[in-house]
């Protein structure tokens, strides 16, 4: 259904994926596979996102905003400002305007709207990696566009 989506040097996009309900969390690690992505770490709230952020050094961070401990603004203003390099990606049921305005203000780079719809995330992603992802056609099963 998708082209597998690589880096420029062909390897696999490393996630991490910050949740508090396991249920999104694996259902966003199961679209991720489908576009030919790594699964770095995952993490149930904000506070084990900074550490898993660190250990994994990910490419891509899809990060719920509400949840317990840390919220998820917080989490990715805080991954930024050690690693002005990370690339978040808020992902939230909570589409508050002014909730996707402050985490875009604080680095974020792009937004999605739980429910996530797997073409809307695979767009996403591509246009958060910019020219440093490609998209190899006939690796992943079927073909996009």
């Amino acid at each position: 259904m998708f082209d597998t989506l690589v880096r420029k040097d062909r390897k696999a996009i490393r996630y991490l994926v910050v949740d508090d309900s396991v249920f999104a969390r694996k259902n966003i690690i199961k679209m991720l596979e489908q576009f030919g992505g790594e699964l770095a770490g995952e993490a149930g709230d904000g506070c084990t996102a900074i550490t898993e952020y660190d250990r994994a050094k990910p490419d891509v961070v899809l990060m719920d905003i509400t949840m317990p401990q840390m919220e998820g603004i917080e989490a990715a203003e805080k991954i930024i400002r050690n690693h002005p390099e990370a690339r978040v990606i808020m992902v939230s049921s909570v589409g508050y305007q002014e909730n996707i305005v402050a985490a875009l203000q604080k680095g974020a780079k792009h937004f999605v709207q739980k429910p996530v719809k797997p073409e809307v995330l695979y767009e996403v992603i591509k246009y958060v990696m910019g020219e440093e992802a490609v998209s190899m056609q006939g690796a992943a099963a079927g073909d996009a566009q």
